[in-house]
């Protein structure tokens, strides 16, 4: 018989952050399943869902986040816990979100010290490899870097009034994308159907030959290497940091005083402030106020850029984390994560162990087995 599990949905409270965790369909489902599902009244505003939309279907609206908190055996969020969250998680709680340990020791702590199972949407890996909670909004964060980085090329926004796609008789611009995965691919090719120059590089062979195979004419791969990556920023009209190593801190591509040899007011997009950025001189932003200048480069360092797209974002998220929730929900943590390994994958912490190897060395602590915490 399916066990009687409590999801909780809290709604989000990072800046400027209209997802929900949620949508009415996957209310439905878990509670034909014969679970609870509470959500906090408004949650789904941001995203165009009203609280009639999921009581409709089951769910039970609570006035505030201390009353989903408290009843939830699973909380299934969209962006880590703030520290005005951590006093409501509790031990015996799983919380199912993206994380993203390895930019905030202060949240690592946290999480270890309340005895939560931390299952982290971001380090989820499926049988060929894959990152299948990351890769939506991946592709959310890829085609937005263009969108964002076109606008703040121009002079009102302090760019270099540089147009991307150029005119007849103009050149356009020139964007550069470090990391061809799933955000750089998708970068590059909108920046390319705008018109753009783009080189795209990366260390994996095998994935620049696939983007050599089916990306148009105006993109160039090109292997990364320090050398390389010079070369590129000296003309580069505008950067896309896309790099990403699952689970640990992103790799310092661009130093600070690389930034001196790019041209006056470029503009620089790090999609991997989440993992504490590409750029030596990133640091996060938010979508109410997403820029700063260094060394007369703009930087876009918003850490939860999908977050704009609300509605775009929660759909793309929800249709790939409900079965996931939903399998937690029916089995239990212990079932699920022996029977699942993709889903033992997504444990980072549990018991107040670090469960995941690549936050256990960020922050040099001792790595224990999921199953085995």
């Amino acid at each position: 018989m399916t066990r009687r599990t409590v999801v909780g949905v809290p709604r989000e409270i990072k800046k400027d952050e209209f997802r929900v965790a949620m949508l009415p369909v996957g209310v439905e489902e878990l509670t034909r399943a014969g679970h609870r599902v509470v959500i906090q009244q408004g949650a789904g505003l941001g995203s165009g869902i009203e609280d009639s939309d999921y009581a409709r279907h089951g769910a039970e609206i609570e006035p505030d986040a201390s009353s989903v908190w408290g009843q939830a055996d699973l909380i299934v969020k969209v962006k880590e816990p703030l520290p005005q969250e951590w006093p409501m998680m509790r031990r015996d709680q799983t919380v199912f979100t993206y994380f993203h340990f390895a930019a905030s020791e202060s949240l690592t702590k946290a999480c270890l010290k309340s005895g939560i199972t931390a299952i982290a949407y971001e380090t989820i890996r499926d049988l060929k490899g894959n990152l299948p909670l990351l890769t939506p909004m991946s592709e959310v964060a890829g085609r937005m870097s263009i969108q964002e980085g076109a606008k703040y090329l121009e002079a009102p926004f302090e760019g270099r009034g540089i147009l991307l796609a150029g005119v007849p008789g103009v050149l356009p611009a020139s964007v550069v994308v470090l990391g061809a995965g799933i955000v750089g691919a998708n970068a590059a090719k909108a920046a390319a159907g705008l018109g753009a120059n783009v080189v795209i590089l990366d260390i994996n062979l095998d994935r620049l030959r696939y983007i050599d195979d089916v990306m148009p004419q105006n993109v160039t791969s090109l292997y990364s290497d320090r050398h390389n990556i010079l070369a590129s920023l000296r003309t580069a009209d505008l950067v896309i940091g896309a790099v990403l190593i699952p689970g640990a801190k992103a790799p310092r591509l661009v130093r600070r005083e690389d930034l001196r040899i790019m041209p006056k007011r470029s503009v620089i997009i790090d999609v991997a402030i989440d993992q504490g950025g590409c750029i030596e001189t990133s640091r996060p932003t938010t979508h109410s106020d997403p820029t700063y200048i260094e060394e007369e480069v703009v930087h876009y360092c918003v850490a939860n850029m999908p977050g704009a797209v609300g509605r775009t974002s929660t759909y793309a998220l929800c249709n790939v984390t409900l079965p996931y929730a939903l399998e937690l929900a029916n089995l239990g943590l212990d079932d699920a994560i022996t029977r699942n390994g993709t889903l033992s994958a997504g444990v980072n912490i549990r018991n107040g162990k670090a469960t995941h190897p690549a936050v256990a060395a960020t922050f040099n602590l001792p790595y224990s087995a999921p199953q085995n915490s």
